[in-house]
């Protein structure tokens, strides 16, 4: 009993010391580059289409410029936040990455503008990535890691949610221009402050109460790389990354091509985020109680079920809901499990720079996927193939994370 009652006393200190630094990075990453392109890509591709004639694989091309740029801007990232902290990294990424966002309201026509502009957004915003609030997270947390990660992911869902409408009124009063401008704001105003105040690296009598999360522990990042572990996480997550980042950002396109009208389809977009949240927060306690692998294995293969669904000629508004939660409830976790792999298998000793690599891999498949998406759709008329795809990736990448065996002790090996 008094074992219980002191392992329940360290869960609840861990957050009453480490709160803060959740809802920062909650904010933060909500705000930042992994969510805004991905989200918001799919409102404004056809006010540029029609305004500028692009097609729909050109427009999102620029999701796969931010992919190529993110390849660069991870690791400086993760290696900026090893040698100064995480705190100075994430804030200055915050403003560069909403300026840098806004300018995008300047845009003539030139699809080389629109790409150029959006290597910088991916490259100089980086720093919003989770990579930079995930290792502070883990810092403050050990046993209660799982849970504490999947609230702080759980920005992305929440501006899932909130971004769609919020856009559809922008553009409808002031067109898509103010649309950008509206959206880039958002990291300044919000994630900013709130990072300024609350976002910061354990210290004094925090890192005292906190010293078993405290522990800089763990692998090296040529030891890591020398290990299968890190190659199997890595092409588990490019594959996962590549069906689930498909259809996302397509979504309006797919549902559109069933006969669903706008409506409709404006009601059921803001699930994905929705039930983002809700995989990040269920994802989150399953992570803490049960083996990880097993979790990432039935949470991301289940949604081959929801893209065979969306494959079909033809389905009605309740079914097509039925999907979207599925998709975003592996949506939710998938971050969660990358950063909790990394630290669980490799430690903290180089967190940030194994983990950015990882994000590597799977930026370039959600970056690659709504191209390739497009493409398909432009060529075939329709997203049935590219679904198709994603139905049998999904759970053959899934089974791959069963490979990975028992975690590792690192606590041990360093005493």
């Amino acid at each position: 009993m008094a074992t219980t009652a002191a392992v329940s006393s360290e869960k609840q200190g861990e957050f009453s010391q480490g709160w803060r630094v959740v809802a920062a990075a909650l904010i933060g990453i909500g705000c930042g580059l992994s969510p805004l392109p991905f989200y918001t890509m799919g409102v404004f591709a056809p006010h540029l289409i029609a305004e500028f004639g692009w097609s729909v694989a050109e427009v999102m091309a620029g999701l796969m410029i931010t992919t190529f740029s993110v390849v660069v801007g991870a690791p400086l990232a993760g290696a900026l936040s090893e040698r100064y902290g995480t705190r100075p990294v994430a804030l200055g990424s915050i403003v560069l990455f909403g300026l840098s966002f806004m300018s995008m309201a300047l845009l003539r026509g030139s699809l080389v503008q629109f790409y150029v502009t959006w290597g910088v957004i991916a490259l100089i915003g980086s720093g919003t990535l989770p990579i930079t609030f995930t290792r502070t997270v883990n810092r403050w947390f050990d046993k209660r890691r799982g849970i504490a990660l999947g609230l702080a992911m759980s920005g992305t869902g929440i501006f899932g949610i909130l971004c769609k409408p919020y856009l559809a009124w922008i553009i409808g009063d002031w067109g898509w221009r103010a649309g950008y401008a509206a959206i880039g704001a958002i990291p300044l105003v919000l994630a900013l402050p709130i990072a300024i105040a609350w976002f910061r690296e354990p210290a004094g009598e925090a890192a005292q109460h906190l010293a078993p999360a405290e522990k800089l522990t763990g692998l090296t990042r040529g030891e890591a790389l020398r290990g299968k572990r890190f190659w199997i996480i890595a092409l588990a997550m490019l594959i996962v990354s590549f069906a689930l980042g498909g259809p996302v950002p397509n979504l309006e396109g797919i549902l559109k091509d069933r006969g669903l009208d706008s409506a409709t389809i404006l009601s059921l977009t803001p699930l994905i985020g929705l039930s983002a949240i809700a995989g990040r927060i269920v994802g989150g306690l399953l992570l803490d109680r049960y083996w990880a692998p097993a979790v990432a294995f039935v949470i991301l293969g289940l949604p081959s079920v929801a893209c065979w669904v969306l494959s079909q000629g033809t389905y009605d508004a309740s079914t097509a809901a039925f999907a979207i939660l599925m998709i975003g409830f592996a949506l939710g976790i998938e971050y969660d499990v990358l950063a909790y792999l990394t630290s669980r298998y490799f430690g903290l000793k180089a967190y940030s720079g194994l983990y950015s690599i990882l994000y590597v891999f799977f930026a370039l498949g959600s970056g690659i996927a709504p191209l390739v998406f497009g493409r398909i759709r432009d060529v075939t008329q329709g997203y049935g193939p590219a679904l198709l795809t994603s139905a049998i990736a999904l759970p053959l990448a899934a089974a791959l994370f069963l490979l990975l065996g028992r975690y590792p002790r690192f606590e041990e090996d360093a005493a």
